[in-house]
């Protein structure tokens, strides 16, 4: 353990197996990830808003492990309604103080470190989720040029090469940056590949969230095979 230099903190939904997985994957030498859950196996607002108010609970049992940063990693959760991901943030450091990010505050980070200005979301959401992504990131100052989603509630079995798919067709002339929703959606292996092929940055729900964590945390590690997010 004296090795490790930063310890990040993530919440998920319990029926998630997609981000530990993959921020795992990311993660350098010296950086360790610990992860608490909270029940959520439905997408609806009703569990959305179940998974907000138990975030303080989980990130209270995080705390024990004194890390250094915590992101709550459920993307819907966090743009379900307007101002959400900043109350969780706050109540979670009122309860923790342990600087603390939500995926969707991540998200918006992370597209205005790279210049996206106008973004093409591909995801597994219904298209009331994803029209519900698109006016937060509005509201962000984004313009949410084209969207698609696979209508899919838990996406974690289907292979990157989907997330490649949608992101593909998704693609349009008018977007200078690329968005793979959901924490559950496999794409970081296809990540670099996508970006050469279509010259734009991609950005997803995992790689914006370890992104986030680590500025938080002031860690400056290098991390490879995740895009042009850790290169800049």
């Amino acid at each position: 353990m004296s090795d490790w230099k930063h310890q990040l903190g993530l919440i998920v939904p319990s029926w998630n197996t997609t981000m530990e997985y993959e921020c795992f994957r990311m993660a350098p030498p010296g950086i360790s990830i610990h992860v608490s859950r909270i029940a959520h196996t439905e997408d609806s607002d009703q569990a959305a808003l179940h998974m907000a108010e138990k975030a303080p609970d989980a990130a209270g049992l995080l705390a024990h492990a004194k890390v250094n940063a915590i992101c709550f990693g459920c993307t819907g959760a966090s743009f379900r309604k307007s101002g959400i991901d900043l109350e969780i943030i706050d109540r979670i450091e009122s309860k923790t103080k342990i600087p603390t990010t939500t995926t969707s505050t991540a998200i918006v980070d992370a597209l205005k470190s790279l210049g996206v200005e106008s973004v093409a979301i591909a995801s597994p959401y219904p298209e009331r989720t994803n029209n519900l992504l698109a006016d937060y990131l509005r509201h962000a100052a984004f313009k949410a040029v084209s969207h698609k989603g696979l209508n899919i509630e838990c996406p974690a079995a289907l292979p990157p090469e989907q997330a490649y798919r949608l992101a593909r067709e998704v693609d349009c002339e008018a977007a200078d940056g690329i968005l793979i929703s959901c924490t559950n959606f496999r794409s970081l292996e296809v990540t670099e590949t996508l970006e050469q092929d279509i010259g734009k940055p991609v950005v997803s729900s995992n790689t914006a969230s370890l992104w986030k964590l680590m500025k938080l945390a002031g860690a400056k590690e290098p991390v490879t095979g995740a895009g042009r997010l850790f290169k800049e």
